[in-house]
């Protein structure tokens, strides 16, 4: 069998992904888990529509981007009151976004324990983290990120991106 043969036969085998395994940290009264039968869709689309990034975005574009993302869920006594998104290749980059905590939760810490969580989150072990913010540079550089400049291409202007 050729090279291109064999390339070829490894991508015609669908294979179904087998479940993959939790993973949880605890805060006190508070729980982060990977579960998506955990996460409240109502929820997450409620926290980002009050946010500068998200406010615009349509539901259906959130359900999909978690669709392709690893999500983790932040609950108190049962219900989503944070939630944090990577969109990764699980080798080389992971994007960290939708980073969020309910504003009665806040004040707690739960937002930079979500981020150390989140990096330690064995999905998510890349060569880089990225991410984009507005206002909160300072949590994110007590975590080793640098700001830097990048480039992107897009025709629509996002409100956390501009200066």
């Amino acid at each position: 069998m050729s090279n291109r043969e064999q390339c070829l036969s490894m991508f015609a085998v669908k294979k179904t992904p087998a479940r993959k395994k939790t993973h949880e940290w605890r805060h006190g009264d508070y729980l982060l888990t990977d579960d998506p039968r955990r996460l409240d869709l109502d929820a997450v689309c409620a926290m980002l529509h009050s946010t500068y990034w998200a406010s615009d975005r349509p539901r259906s574009v959130i359900e999909k981007a978690i669709r392709h993302s690893v999500n983790l869920s932040l609950l108190h006594e049962g219900r989503q009151v944070g939630f944090i998104r990577g969109v990764t290749d699980h080798a080389t980059f992971t994007w960290l976004c939708d980073v969020i905590v309910h504003p009665d939760h806040r004040g707690k810490g739960l937002g930079k324990w979500m981020v150390q969580c989140f990096l330690e989150h064995p999905e998510l072990q890349t060569i880089s983290h990225h991410l984009c913010t507005k206002d909160a540079h300072a949590l994110y550089e007590s975590f080793g990120f640098k700001r830097i400049q990048a480039m992107r291409r897009s025709d629509r202007l996002l409100p956390f991106l501009l200066v």
